[in-house]
This record gives structure tokens, C-alpha cells and sequence, in this order.
């Protein structure tokens, strides 16, 4: 496949970005006689493997079959969060006369300057994740080509054997697609060609309610797409989130004027003349939505085609991706994987954490597990909904008895200042005790707020942790200081509270 075709419209900024993640007249090197690792894929676990592998003294190869950086630099988090942020830029200006600010005639949106922005942006990132970083700056043998094992110690890229004393298998995964009649034949966005666009659709049906859809839904009706909504997991959107939680943001998709069809099940896709028509049912009868653009978002599948994984010994499944154990080893212990290949929790975040697991247990002995880390998450609507740990819902089928505390933001100054009251943070906490089994925040930053519950939490320290923490005020984490004022109101019973109350009293004297 051409370079060229990797990226899209292929500007300036496409050509650039293209320079540094698959420059075109990059020659493979010869190969070592033995590597000490071998990475295939250049995504975010990729690289931190093989970055951190070489930092470390190592002799490693990294092997790319399309755009170092994957899908986080190209057509994910960096792309998406560029288009994000424009998009809240015009919702801010849309909503100023809330403040007393008043804004002219109305806004207009040049969809065309939005992505070249992006495009900007994703291009000078790019440089971090550059092959030519990679060669120069970290000394990593940089290999583009289709990798495929041969063996169980030995792997061949454009002709070349790269024999390896450890492996890491970091291929990714890819957005799906569901099985809707007539859905290829009509033609579909995902993620990975959503960015491409250089016209903003006057009209965009998105199937599929979680994250990416949610986020880019309510990205595009900011912007000026009528956008329409069609899920069929449950009755709201973020199906994994806390009901009350996704309902606030499914208030502010209503609000934003995006339409939504929650739980419907599509029946069938096709073309008509100047757009799209989604067929589906809906609350018992048939319905229909027509569309410039349809963006699917319903999940992802592990790049596992391909790759010879049976050859080296390599057990997989086609939904779920390569096997591996706590140690991140696959059935060939030669060979270890790291994130969206082998992982549930498909974040880039994670996949950074797993491949430092995959450093120190391939090339030093380690016996880190994945089990012991903890993982927060973020879904980047307006507002953000962030969640670290357990729900009640987990704990409650683990058998674990819990205690959970929640602080709306119309409690906290700085959010009511903001204008920001739809949300709350919430934390439970074992019957008991003020360990921490689990967080979610619902807020304008709450991917920043929830790094305080993260680092409590993975060093096992308590909720009083955070109350004897001084937080600057006003801030909106202050409604993390506040659940510990709540935690400790609860430990104030009745007979503890009559004998401070005695123990003060006698320090008066005895009045």
C-alpha cells in the first residue's frame, strides 16, 4: 500500500506528518544477528516498548506495516481531541450570554480550518513518534513492512529474518463493523476516516452510543452536522458509565440538538439520491433517518490476521486477540504482547502502562502483574466522565458490601462560578472503611480530577488521604476534599459525639 494513501486529503500537513511516521524513501536496515526484542507494531505500546527496551541498553527492532504513532497519533486521541476542542471553542462562544458576554451575529464554523488545524497539530506531534527519532535519537531498527513469524524465535519483514531472543506482539486493533444489510454497499465513516473529512456533513448519523460515538457526535453537532444517534446496547448513551451519570451528558446532547434513538435495532442501510437512510426499529414501530455521512462506532477488533501466530505457537481468538497471562507472556514465553492486541481496556493510557510490564518481565526477569494496576478511564464529552476502579454494581456482585458517597457540583464553588453544576463526584468506598474500591466524576475536566483517586487508590492509601490533602480553592477537585468531609461525618456516631461533647465539657470546667 502506498504512503500516499495512508493519509488523507494529503496536505501539506498530511505530507509532513507522512515525513516522520512513514517517510518514503526509508530503507530497511540489514538485521542483527540476534535482537534482544523484536516489537511488531508501532502504536503507543509498540513504541514504548521498543523506546524503553533501547534506553535501557537493549538491541531492538521495531516493525511498522502502515503509521508509526497507530491509531492514538493518527486516527484517534490526538485527531479526535483536536476536533473536540474546536467544537467546545464554539459551543463557549454560542452560550457566552450566560456570562454578560454578547458575541455579534451568531457563530460561524469553518469546518475546513478546523481540520486543517488538527492536521497541523497531529503533524507536529508526529515528530515524538518518528521513525527517524526512533533510529537516530534511541538507536531502534526501524523495519516498515507486513511482519509474519516463521518460528517460534524468528521473524521475517520484507525478506529480512529477525531472529530475537524476546518478542512483543503490539498490533492493535481496528474499528468494526456490524453485520447491517446494505451498510458496506451504502458506504460508512469510522474513526479511521472521520478525520479525513474536509467537509462538514450537514447531516451525520452515528451508530453506536459508547465512547467514540458519543464523543464525535456531539464533536460534529457543535460544529453544525444534525446529528442523529442510534444505539442498541440500553436506553442511554455509555452503557458501561452509571445511569445517572451518562444522563447528564445525555441532557447535554439534547440540548446540543443531537436526536437520539436509544435501545433501536437497525435493519438495514441504504443509498437514496443526495444522502443515506438508516432503517431501524424504535419504541415498536419502524423508523428512518437520512444521512449525508453515517459513523459507525461499535467497537474494535485485534489486528491478529496475518502475523503467522500459529507458526511460533502463538494461541489467539479473532474477538478477543492474542492470549497472554498476568505477565503478559503468550503461550510461546519467547513472545509477550501489550495493549489493544490482548487487553479489555482499550486506552492508550493502558497500553503505555502494559508495554513497561512487557519491559521489565521479557528482558529483566520481572514478575509485574497486570492485575495489580489501576486503571481510570475518560470519556471526552461535555462534560467528561471519568471512572477509576469498581462500580457499586461490581462490588455488589463480587460480594463486597460498599458505602458510597456522591458531592454534586452545585455543592463547589468554583463549578457554580464556572457555570458548570451538571455532574458530581462520587466514590465508594468498602463498608467500613475509607479504602477506596472505586470513582467516578462527571465534570468539564473530570479526566484531569480523577488522577487524585488514581494515586490513592494504586498506593493503597484511603479517602482521609485526600481530606488531610490541602487543595487550593476554588478549584472543582475540591469536590474530591469534600467526599472526604463527608467520609469523616460518617465515622462522627452518636456515642463518639457525646463523649467529645463530655471531654470538652470537662475542658471547661465542668459547666
Amino acid at each position: 500500500m502506498s504512503s500516499d494513501s495512508l493519509v488523507l486529503p494529503l496536505d501539506e500537513h498530511d505530507r509532513s506528518l507522512l515525513e516522520n511516521v512513514r517517510p518514503q524513501e526509508w530503507v530497511n536496515p540489514e538485521p542483527a544477528s540476534r535482537y534482544n526484542l523484536v516489537v511488531i507494531g508501532a502504536g503507543t505500546a509498540g513504541l514504548v516498548s521498543a523506546a524503553g527496551a533501547a534506553g535501557l541498553g537493549a538491541r531492538v527492532a521495531l516493525i511498522e506495516r502502515n503509521l508509526m504513532g497507530g491509531d492514538c497519533l493518527n486516527v484517534g486521541c490526538v485527531p479526535s481531541k483536536g476536533v473536540i476542542r474546536a467544537s467546545r471553542a464554539a459551543h463557549e462562544v454560542r452560550s457566552a450570554g450566560r456570562f454578560g458576554i454578547t458575541c455579534g451575529n451568531g457563530v460561524t464554523v469553518d469546518f475546513g480550518a478546523v481540520m486543517d488545524r488538527m492536521r497541523r497539530l497531529r503533524s507536529g506531534i508526529g515528530v515524538h513518534d518518528s521513525a527517524r527519532r526512533f533510529r537516530d535519537q534511541l538507536g531502534v531498527d526501524v523495519f516498515f513492512g507486513e511482519a509474519r513469524f516463521i518460528g517460534p524465535d524468528c521473524i521475517e519483514v520484507d525478506g529480512k529474518r529477525l531472529r530475537f531472543h524476546r518478542a512483543a506482539v503490539c498490533t492493535g486493533a481496528r474499528a468494526g463493523a456490524p453485520p447491517i444489510p446494505g451498510l458496506a454497499e451504502a458506504g460508512y465513516l469510522t474513526n479511521e476516516t472521520v478525520f479525513s473529512l474536509t467537509e462538514l456533513p450537514p447531516r451525520l448519523a452515528v451508530i453506536g452510543a459508547g465512547p467514540i460515538g458519543s464523543e464525535l457526535a456531539q464533536a460534529f453537532a457543535r460544529l453544525g452536522s444534525r446529528v442523529g444517534m442510534v444505539g442498541h446496547l440500553t436506553d442511554h448513551i455509555l452503557p458501561r458509565e452509571d445511569r445517572d451519570a451518562a444522563a447528564i451528558v445525555q441532557d447535554a446532547f439534547i440540548r446540543d440538538g443531537i436526536e437520539l434513538f436509544l435501545p433501536a435495532k437497525i435493519l438495514r442501510v441504504s443509498a437514496r439520491k443526495g444522502g443515506k437512510v438508516i432503517r431501524f426499529e424504535y419504541r415498536g414501530s419502524e423508523r428512518e433517518i437520512e444521512a449525508d455521512e453515517i459513523l459507525v462506532a461499535v467497537g474494535r477488533a485485534p489486528n491478529v490476521e496475518g502475523l503467522g501466530l500459529e507458526a511460533a505457537g502463538i494461541a489467539y481468538d479473532a474477538r478477543t486477540g492474542v492470549q497472554v497471562d498476568e505477565l503478559l507472556r503468550t503461550t510461546n514465553h519467547r513472545v509477550y504482547a501489550a495493549g489493544d492486541i490482548c487487553f479489555p481496556y482499550r486506552f492508550t493510557h493502558t497500553a503505555d502502562a502494559l508495554a513497561r510490564i512487557l519491559i521489565a518481565n521479557a528482558l529483566f526477569l520481572g514478575r509485574r502483574k497486570t492485575s495489580a494496576l489501576t486503571i481510570p478511564w475518560c470519556t471526552y464529552t461535555d462534560p467528561e466522565v471519568a471512572h477509576v476502579g469498581l462500580y457499586e454494581r461490581d462490588a455488589r456482585e463480587r460480594g463486597i458490601e460498599a458505602t458510597t458517597l456522591t458531592v454534586p457540583l452545585t455543592d463547589v464553588d468554583r463549578a457554580v462560578l464556572d457555570g458548570e453544576t451538571d455532574g458530581f463526584a462520587r466514590v465508594h468506598l468498602r463498608k467500613g472503611t475509607d479504602r477506596i474500591l472505586g470513582a467516578t466524576i462527571v465534570a468539564r475536566h473530570a479526566g484531569e480530577i480523577i488522577n487524585e483517586f488514581t494515586l490513592v487508590m494504586a498506593n493503597g492509601l484511603g479517602l482521609s488521604a485526600i481530606g488531610r490533602t490541602i487543595h487550593p480553592y476554588p478549584t472543582q477537585a475540591e469536590a474530591i476534599r469534600k467526599l472526604a468531609d463527608a467520609y469523616n461525618r460518617t465515622r462522627l456516631t452518636p456515642v463518639i459525639k457525646r463523649i467529645l461533647s463530655g471531654w470538652l465539657k470537662w475542658r471547661r470546667g465542668g459547666e
